[in-house]
């Protein structure tokens, strides 16, 4: 990932920094935090400079990036808070800078929505849960994200459990056949999860052997109630939510549902 970044801003190739900087000069660059945050991805910096390194094949000086024993992912920051000092060739400062920002930034980003979250749910059993609605290519970091945000992941990829979505329904011809099917081919101890709109759906769900269940674009108010009317049912131990914001997250996670998918 971070080699295809630096190819893509031809880093090796920066006709300013080529023109303007001598070729051995040093430097000391200090990345600082702009705003309150949760810092994800502090041990991309280093990683960043080896592979331009590699990549640039004439920087023989080695980076030193230091940062503070209390600075780590999941670390809350503060503005103005310094995150890592690097002491390197300046031109190789300045080629992967851009990279190592944007990278730093998106999963800073996405920790810090994510402890929102978690934060707006603290008192309750539930937990926050992402989704595959990841950047193309960026899955492992954007999930890495989640987790040092507090978030849990949920499935990695399609291969990582079965989610029934009402498109399979349709397809298979009904929640019967789409269940019975889901059973008899899935592989090993794959979790079959079921994604219900109605009533109706929930209860053809349970009746034939959902696991999970996870109610969509439902209130609050309806949440509650057919958690309180199936929490006791062995089959579906656990309901999870979408269409969630921060202004109402935790009327779902005071609902009684054990997770909640929150897709940004």
């Amino acid at each position: 990932m971070l080699e295809i970044a630096l190819q893509e801003d031809r880093a090796t190739h920066d006709a300013t920094s080529h023109a303007c900087i001598d070729a051995s000069q040093l430097a000391v660059a200090t990345i600082l935090a702009k705003q309150d945050c949760v810092l994800a991805g502090i041990g991309s910096v280093a990683r960043f400079f080896e592979v331009f390194a590699q990549l640039e094949g004439s920087v023989h000086v080695h980076a030193e990036v230091t940062t503070h024993p209390e600075i780590f992912d999941g670390v809350r920051l503060h503005p103005g808070q310094p995150v890592a000092v690097i002491r390197h060739n300046a031109r190789a400062i300045l080629s992967c800078e851009r990279v190592i920002l944007n990278l730093l930034q998106r999963m800073s980003g996405i920790a810090t929505a994510t402890r929102r979250y978690v934060d707006a749910i603290a008192g309750t059993r539930c937990r926050i849960l992402d989704t595959r609605k990841t950047a193309p290519g960026l899955r492992l970091i954007d999930k890495y994200s989640v987790r040092c945000g507090g978030g849990q992941n949920h499935r990695l990829d399609l291969s990582d459990g079965i989610l029934v979505k009402n498109n399979h329904v349709d397809l298979a011809g009904g929640m019967r056949e789409v269940l019975a099917r889901a059973h008899r081919n899935r592989q090993g101890e794959q979790p079959i999860q079921v994604e219900v709109r109605s009533m109706a759906e929930l209860e053809d769900a349970l009746q034939y052997g959902a696991e999970a269940i996870l109610l969509d674009n439902m209130t609050p108010e309806q949440c509650a109630w057919r958690c309180s009317g199936w929490r006791t049912t062995p089959a579906a131990s656990r309901w999870s939510l979408r269409r969630i914001t921060l202004e109402n997250v935790r009327a779902y996670a005071e609902a009684g549902v054990d997770y909640i998918s929150v897709g940004r």
